[in-house]
């Protein structure tokens, strides 16, 4: 591939060209993804995980590590998710929200050296024994 599949305005919302910058690009192309092509996937489990399930996130007892972007377009959902989870939760010391600092929303899927790989080893050493 090598070359940029579609071109994205100067002034499309900046998860637009993050997105673009992975899915578009040689970084993360691949001919059968919707992403990569003529469309962009909307088609998921999210509208499920956002409304009903969350209801019940603060009766959770596992431990529970959510990592997020601190740059990514839906980095609010975990921050509220994560406060959501441990109100009124007696289970509060087996969770955690892992903030990767100047991260965006597509770095976790191929940049290594921005994943904190020792720090969710440790959380599943010590949690998930």
């Amino acid at each position: 591939m090598g070359e940029v599949v579609d071109l994205v305005s100067n002034n499309a919302p900046f998860f637009v060209k993050d997105y673009h910058d992975y899915y578009k690009t040689k970084r993360g192309y691949h001919k059968r993804s919707l992403n990569s092509n003529e469309r962009w996937n909307v088609i998921g489990t999210m509208s499920f995980m956002n409304q009903p399930i969350l209801a019940y996130a603060n009766e959770i007892r596992n431990a529970v590590l959510i990592i997020h972007r601190e740059k990514a377009h839906s980095y609010y959902m975990s921050k509220d998710t994560y406060q959501h989870m441990i109100e009124n939760n007696k289970h509060t010391d087996n969770k955690e929200l892992m903030i990767i600092q100047n991260a965006v929303h597509t770095d976790l899927y191929d940049r290594k050296e921005v994943i904190p790989f020792d720090k969710i080893e440790k959380f599943y050493k010590e949690y998930l024994k």
